[in-house]
C-alpha cells in the first residue's frame, strides 16, 4: 500500500513540474508574440492556456484522492497541501499569459512597446517562474528565498514603465490607446511575477513546514 501511494506522489509531483513547464512556455510565447508581433505565438499562448487548465484540472482529482483514500502523514500532507497552492498559481500565470498574448493582437504595429522595459520584466519573470519550479524539483530553500527576493526587482520594472508611459504621452498622446494596454500588459507581468514569489513561498512551506 505504502509503494503505492509514493508511487501515486511522484506522480503528482511530476505532474506538476510539467504544468510548470508549460507555464513557462505560455511565458515565453505571450513575451514574442508581443514583442515581435507573432502570430504564430500568440495562439500558441492562448492553446497552452487550455492545456494548462486541463492540467490543473487533473492534478486537483489527484490531490483529492490522495486525500481522501490515503490519509496522509504531516510530511506528505504539506507537499500535496503545497501542490494544490502551486497549481493554483500556475493556473493563474497561464491565463495572464494568454491575457497578454490576446492584448498582443492590438499592437502589432505599435511604436511605442520599444520604448520601455517591457521585453526586461517579461525576462525577468519568466526567470521567476523557472526558478521557482525548479526549487521545487531540487527541494532547494535558498532558491526559493533567492526567487522571493526577486519579486522587488518586478515592482520596479513595474514602477519604472508606468514612469515611461507617462512620459510618452507627455510628448505624444496620440498613441494613448497603446499606452494603457501596455500597462496592462505590465500589471499582468506584474502578476506572474507575484504567483512565482507565490510558488517558492509554497516550495519553503513543503519543505520547511512554516508560512511566511
Amino acid at each position: 500500500m505504502r509503494k503505492k501511494y509514493e508511487q501515486q506522489l511522484r506522480t503528482l509531483h511530476d505532474g506538476l513540474i510539467q504544468m510548470g513547464a508549460l507555464c513557462e512556455e505560455s511565458i515565453a510565447s505571450a513575451a514574442k508574440a508581443l514583442i515581435h508581433g507573432d502570430d504564430a505565438m500568440r495562439r500558441k499562448a492562448i492553446a497552452l492556456e487550455q492545456e494548462i487548465n486541463l492540467a490543473e484540472h487533473e492534478l486537483g482529482q489527484q490531490c483529492v484522492r490522495l486525500l481522501l483514500l490515503q490519509q496522509p502523514m504531516a510530511g506528505d500532507l504539506r507537499h500535496i497541501t503545497a501542490a494544490q497552492r502551486m497549481m493554483s498559481n500556475l493556473e493563474r500565470v497561464g491565463d495572464q499569459a494568454a491575457d497578454i498574448a490576446e492584448i498582443s493582437e492590438y499592437m502589432k504595429n505599435s511604436s511605442v512597446k520599444s520604448d520601455i522595459h517591457i521585453a526586461e520584466m517579461a525576462k525577468v519573470v519568466r526567470k521567476m517562474l523557472t526558478l521557482s519550479i525548479d526549487a521545487f524539483v531540487k527541494k532547494d530553500i535558498e532558491l526559493a528565498e533567492a526567487v522571493i527576493k526577486q519579486d522587488d526587482l518586478v515592482d520596479d520594472l513595474f514602477l519604472k514603465i508606468k514612469t515611461e508611459l507617462v512620459e510618452y504621452l507627455i510628448r505624444d498622446n496620440s498613441n494613448v490607446q497603446d499606452c494603457l494596454d501596455l500597462l496592462m500588459v505590465a500589471k499582468y507581468f506584474e502578476r506572474i511575477g507575484d504567483h512565482a514569489e507565490n510558488i517558492a513561498e509554497c516550495v519553503m512551506y513543503y519543505l520547511t513546514g512554516e508560512i511566511k
